[in-house]
């Protein structure tokens, strides 16, 4: 993202100040960026704490996602408007007050109305903290700044499950909200003052209004037909059918008019470059099947596996040690290998991991579910960091803000669809998958008589058939799911081909 400052009327910070600045900006970033992850484990937690079922308190996380992705493209045009600063300071403040609403709701209705907030506020945090850190850093120093960023943008999201997973055990679910709070306010303070001297002149540029209507209402309706399609089983309801209409128009209409429109909220004529198609088309792909299997493995383990949220959370994170450990190589070689080459081997390697998580079985130990999630991590950062270079290289240099925030629109959007799609589909597949097992499952009663002849009665040895029956259709289902983002992940390796070699190295700052 790129802003306009007025250098005459700042005096760098040095020493100390810097690296608090350094600090405060990088953890702004940090808590924005956990709280994508941090309610993953504690879905099941926060459903039955607020009487709700487990696919409706997924909405806790596409709510917050969705609200993120739309508030991104608009980061430019607030910053341009009312100053650097002042809307990261605002946006920073208004997500700890957001934070602490969400803490004290007591109802998903409004825990989900208060998350949308909270990811309207947080949506301009990612990218104003990098512009930022750019701007106060000496040149000679911006490789660490961006290092700093980058680290954090790597660490919340393992950090989220782990933290999530111990507040909901240790205290409750609330406090994976309030958690933001202090943090949030006293970046808020401590940043006006350190950074006030780095605000950049107004500019009064149209904002286009009809696009950011259309752009809402086709977001929000597709991510309500996902969320609310099983409950209301899908087309058979014609709420799920007018949500579906609305979406496609809402969707047409938007393509038309920023196409046709001068000052676009987004920028969506970046897409004539072939490289930039193929490395969102890849990341769509890569990025929602990765999170959706990420959102997918604590409902499994807490629901069906007999884990804790903290021991889930630990799981899960399993991911990221491995991600932080290559990230730093992956990214120097970013600059002297073909980006395509490493984005290949990356998304491949995890596509190859995920097609091995698709045999889990239900006895598995710990080791045995963590140890492919360890590997995992190694294929991150050569599937996330290449990529945006590449991308934004397939741009024009005046297109490079635009073509980043797109970027993260659509990463976020697919992360969202996926998370509703996976959600719905995990239950449907362990419904057929019940259906076909219970044909064939004792059908000679042979099992309810040894049972019963080992002291059970007919209707305990039934129901113990019956759980045997719904773990292994819960099994059968996520191993499909596994699967299916296997073949996506796939899909993506093949996709980042249409992408021509980079002539150029690009500048990833305005990557977000």
């Amino acid at each position: 993202m790129s802003s306009n400052f007025s250098d005459a009327a700042m005096k760098p910070l040095e020493g100390a100040q810097l690296i608090g600045a350094g600090l405060l900006l990088a953890a702004a970033n940090f808590i924005a960026v956990l709280d994508t992850t941090i309610a993953n484990v504690s879905v099941s937690t926060i459903s039955g704490a607020l009487g709700a079922s487990s696919s409706q308190g997924t909405y806790v996380i596409t709510s917050y996602a969705v609200a993120e992705a739309i508030t991104v493209p608009l980061t430019g045009w607030l910053a341009n408007r009312f100053g650097t600063v002042r809307v990261f300071i605002t946006s920073m403040i208004l997500f700890g007050v957001f934070s602490a609403l969400c803490g004290l709701a007591n109802s998903l209705g409004m825990l989900i109305a208060f998350r949308v907030l909270q990811g309207l506020a947080g949506g301009p945090l990612m990218p104003l903290s990098q512009t930022l850190l750019l701007r106060i850093f000496p040149k000679e120093k911006a490789p660490a700044a961006v290092g700093l960023w980058a680290m954090t943008t790597l660490i919340a999201p393992i950090a989220g499950p782990i933290l999530g997973g111990v507040l909901c055990d240790q205290y409750s679910w609330p406090y994976i909200f309030f958690i933001n709070v202090p943090v949030a306010l006293l970046c808020g303070y401590m940043g006006w003052k350190m950074l006030k001297r780095y605000e950049s002149p107004l500019l009064k540029l149209p904002i286009d209004k009809i696009g950011l209507i259309l752009m809402v209402v086709w977001v929000a309706a597709l991510q309500l037909m996902l969320d609310e399609g099983k409950e209301k089983d899908w087309f058979a309801s014609n709420e799920i059918i007018i949500l579906a209409l609305v979406a496609v128009a809402g969707f047409v209409a938007f393509m038309i008019w920023e196409l046709t429109e001068r000052n676009p909220i987004v920028d969506l004529r970046v897409f004539r470059h072939r490289g930039y198609s193929a490395s969102v088309t890849t990341i769509c792909l890569a990025f929602g099947a990765f999170f959706g299997a990420t959102v997918l493995t604590p409902l499994w383990l807490q629901g069906y596996m007999g884990y804790t949220a903290t021991h889930s959370g630990e799981t899960t994170a399993m991911s990221g040690i491995l991600a932080v450990m290559t990230a730093p190589f992956v990214a120097k070689m970013s600059t002297k290998v073909d980006p395509r080459k490493l984005v290949f081997i990356g998304v491949m390697w995890l596509g190859a991991v995920t097609l091995f998580r698709s045999f889990n079985t239900s006895d598995m130990t710990n080791f045995q579910i963590g140890w492919p999630l360890l590997l995992q991590g190694i294929g991150l950062p050569l599937f996330f960091v290449p990529l945006t270079g590449l991308a934004l290289a397939s741009v024009d240099e005046s297109e490079m803000a635009s073509a980043a925030g797109l970027m993260s629109f659509c990463r976020t959007m697919s992360g969202a669809i996926a998370t509703s799609l996976v959600n719905t589909s995990w239950e449907n597949k362990s419904i057929y998958y019940h259906a076909e097992l219970s044909g064939l499952v004792d059908q000679f009663g042979d099992a309810v008589n040894s049972l019963t002849q080992a002291g059970m009665s007919l209707d305990q040895a039934r129901a113990s058939i019956e759980q045997t029956l719904q773990s292994q259709s819960i099994m059968l289902s996520t191993n499909h799911i596994f699967m299916m983002a296997a073949i996506s992940f796939g899909l993506a390796a093949a996709a980042v081909w249409f992408a021509p070699k980079p002539t150029r190295v690009a500048d990833t700052s305005a990557a977000h």
